[in-house]
């Protein structure tokens, strides 16, 4: 247990921000992707007993995350309308996934293709982990990810027209 503690510091220092983009994809606000982080590490550390094989801590950390936000948004449902003058407050620096025309036709996806761009090509998982933190068959996300990949070249091929 004390081991594992030690591997999950280490990991969550080492991938807090990566965490936090990812948390911001599922719930769209600063505020509450931090506490979904928050949120995630709680309940991280308290079922450290629960991981059992320490080479899975990445995937075994973003199920959490993506079952916090999950909830955060179902118990959270609500439009929260913001005027332009308001968004020139927030520091886009956190933002790593540059390409505005690439991030607004992610942010278009519906969730089930979302999830599986940004933790394929942004995140950096197999799609067998794929499959596994989002409790899908593989070639459910096999296909899910062909026909993303599809919807975003048409995307894509709009905007540079």
């Amino acid at each position: 247990m004390k081991k594992n503690k030690q591997l999950f510091e280490t990991f969550i220092t080492q991938n807090l921000d990566s965490a936090y983009r990812f948390a911001y994809f599922y719930v769209k606000n600063q505020q509450y992707a931090e506490d979904v982080v928050s949120q995630s590490v709680i309940k991280a550390l308290s079922s450290l007993g629960q991981l059992r094989e320490p080479e899975f801590i990445k995937s075994w950390f973003y199920r959490i995350v993506i079952t916090t936000s999950l909830t955060y948004l179902n118990k959270n449902k609500k439009t929260v309308y913001m005027a332009p003058d308001d968004l020139d407050s927030f520091d886009n620096t956190v933002d790593a996934y540059e390409d505005i025309d690439l991030k607004e036709a992610i942010e278009k996806l519906p969730l089930k293709y979302r999830s599986i761009v940004i933790l394929r090509y942004f995140e950096g998982f197999s799609l067998k982990e794929i499959a596994m933190l989002l409790s899908e068959n593989l070639n459910t996300v096999k296909t899910r990810l062909y026909k993303v990949l599809k919807i975003l070249k048409l995307e894509m091929d709009v905007v540079d027209l």
